[in-house]
């Protein structure tokens, strides 16, 4: 059997083992133990290359470029306790709530927001799940749609920077991270553009699925301006600070 074939098998049984229910971590350790056996035993590869996985740990463990994860990772938990997530959302369900699909457009811009401070797809779905979701049912929105906003919204933390994944691509692919970084602003925000746009035709066309929202306690003039520069200063600095002090060369991205 090729080493090929291997692979491929190996991802067929990642994903059916995750099918099955099984947990990610038990997975990835059980079917790379499991194809180690069969690559063994069908001479897909020597023994002797055990020798080398010792190399691999080092040069993981020394790799500059995944400092920045934890830094990242640990930036966003903090944000997501403070409450950052929640005046976000109440700040823009304020200005967008009384279009149809506004509260969905809402949440896009936090989805964005989050992303550029989290960079983790699963904190930034989690928490635009627990925050959002029940909000937008409460408002008469279409549970599919809502839940659809959310997932979308969620995995613009793929792209748009900090990303954990365009650090772990540009280590990959030997291309200089902040580079990476740059370079993906302006796909991230074209993402965040096409979902709005879809959003509001969505509302236009089937207004059921997303119904305009009423303010309870509406704020106007210098309140609303005040509560828009509070809730989006430390975020936009945050993103302006981080970016910015690496596309200036400033700082690296670890």
């Amino acid at each position: 059997m090729g080493l090929e074939w291997l692979a491929l098998l190996m991802f067929l049984g990642i994903f059916a083992a995750l099918a099955l229910g099984y947990p990610v971590g038990p997975t990835f350790a059980g079917v790379a133990i499991i194809f180690a056996v069969v690559g063994l035993a069908t001479g897909s590869f020597s023994f002797r290359l055990f020798g080398l996985l010792q190399n691999r740990w080092f040069g993981t463990m020394s790799n500059f470029s995944y400092l920045a994860i934890p830094y990242f990772v640990y930036m966003g938990t903090v944000l997501e306790k403070s409450g950052l997530a929640e005046d976000l959302l109440e700040t823009v369900g304020r200005l967008f709530g009384r279009v149809r699909g506004g509260l969905a457009v809402g949440v896009v811009l936090v989805g964005a927001l989050l992303g550029a401070t989290t960079g983790v797809v699963a904190a930034s779905v989690i928490t635009m799940g627990v925050i959002s979701l029940p909000v937008m049912l409460r408002s008469g929105y279409d549970k599919r749609f809502a839940t659809g906003v959310i997932a979308s919204s969620g995995t613009l933390a793929q792209i748009i920077p900090p990303a954990t994944v365009l650090i772990i691509l540009a280590d990959q692919l030997g291309v200089p991270l902040g580079n990476l970084f740059v370079g993906a602003i302006i796909p991230g925000l074209i993402l965040v553009v096409a979902f709005i746009i879809y959003c509001l035709a969505a509302a236009a066309l089937r207004p059921n699925l997303a119904p305009a929202v009423a303010d309870p306690t509406p704020l106007r003039g210098g309140a609303l301006a005040v509560k828009v520069v509070r809730s989006l200063a430390p975020t936009l600095g945050l993103i302006f600070v981080v970016l910015g002090s690496i596309y200036y060369g400033v700082a690296t991205p670890s």
